[in-house]
C-alpha cells in the first residue's frame, strides 16, 4: 500500500497548487486507501498540513486503522445517511469514489439509492467544490478493437443496469458543473496491483488450470499509482460543464495473449 500510494512529481505540482483541506468519499474501497495516501505523502511534502479526510462506513475492505497509521484523518460516516452527510466538514477539493459496482445488476433499487440518488445528494451537499468523480468507461457502446477505443467524444450508449446507472450518476456530477460546480469525471478501466484486477485474475485461473473465457476478447488495463496519480492530477481539468476523462492504460491486450503468457510463466 504504501509502494502504490507514493506520490508522483507532477502530482505535487499539482496539488501546489490545490487549496485543501481534501475530503475522500467511499475511502474503504480498493482505490480509496492509496488515494488518500498519495494526498498526504505529497501535502508533508510540499510542508504543508492541511487536512486529508478519508470517508468510510469502513466496514469493508479497509477499517480506519490503515488511514489513522499513516496521518490519515478517518471519518466513519454512512453517506446515503442525510445526518451524516450534513455532517461531513466542508472541503474546497472532494473526491467521490462511493457507489456499488460490477455484479449488481440484479438489485435494482440498491444501484439506484448508491449510483443515482447518493451522487445528487453529495454534489448538492458539495456544491461549492471541485469535484473528482469516479465513472466507467461501460458508459460507451461496444466498439471495434482496431479503433483504439471509445474517447470522451464517443457518445455514451451504456449496456446492462450497471452502466446506465453509471451514467446516471454522472448525469447527477454533470448537473451540478451546469450551476457553477468545477467537475471531472474519472471513466476508470480495470486499475490492476499486486493482489487484485483482472491480471490477478487471469493468472489465478490459469495456475488452477481453470478454462479462460475468451468472449471478451481485448481490454485495457492501468497499474493502480498511475491511476490514482492522473485522478489527482485530473482537478486541473475539472471544468463547467464537467469533463469526462478516460483513464486506462495505453495498450489494448489480447485475453487470450495474457493468458499464454502467464501459462508460459
Amino acid at each position: 500500500d504504501d509502494f502504490i500510494g507514493e506520490p508522483t512529481a507532477r502530482v505535487i505540482e499539482v496539488l501546489a497548487r490545490t487549496p485543501g483541506p481534501f475530503l475522500v468519499l467511499g475511502a474503504g474501497g480498493k482505490i480509496g486507501l492509496h488515494l488518500a495516501l498519495m494526498l498526504r505523502r505529497a501535502l508533508d511534502r510540499l510542508g504543508r498540513s492541511d487536512r486529508v479526510i478519508a470517508v468510510s462506513r469502513f466496514r469493508t475492505l479497509r477499517d480506519r486503522t490503515a488511514f489513522d497509521s499513516r496521518g490519515v484523518e478517518s471519518f466513519a460516516c454512512d453517506l446515503t445517511d442525510p445526518a451524516g452527510l450534513a455532517a461531513l466538514p466542508d472541503a474546497p477539493t472532494v473526491f467521490f469514489l462511493a457507489g456499488v459496482k460490477f455484479g449488481t445488476a440484479s438489485a435494482p433499487d440498491l444501484l439506484h439509492a448508491l449510483n443515482v440518488d447518493l451522487p445528487r445528494r453529495v454534489a448538492a451537499r458539495f456544491r461549492r467544490s471541485r469535484i473528482v468523480a469516479y465513472s466507467s468507461v461501460c458508459i460507451y457502446p461496444f466498439v471495434p478493437v482496431a479503433s483504439g477505443g471509445a474517447t470522451e467524444q464517443t457518445p455514451p450508449a451504456p449496456v446492462g443496469a450497471y452502466a446506465a446507472s453509471c451514467l446516471a450518476r454522472e448525469h447527477a456530477f454533470a448537473a451540478a458543473a451546469d450551476q457553477g460546480n468545477p467537475v471531472a469525471l474519472i471513466r476508470l478501466n480495470y486499475s490492476v496491483e499486486f493482489r487484485y484486477g483482472l491480471l490477478v485474475d487471469l493468472a489465478q485461473r490459469v495456475l488452477a488450470r481453470e478454462p479462460v473465457d475468451v468472449t471478451m476478447g481485448h481490454v485495457n488495463v492501468i497499474w493502480q499509482t498511475d491511476a490514482v496519480a492522473h485522478s489527482i492530477q485530473a482537478l486541473e481539468f475539472a471544468g463547467s460543464p464537467a469533463a469526462p476523462i478516460n483513464l486506462t492504460g495505453a495498450d489494448t491486450l489480447s485475453v487470450r495473449d495474457l493468458v499464454h503468457r502467464f501459462g508460459a510463466i
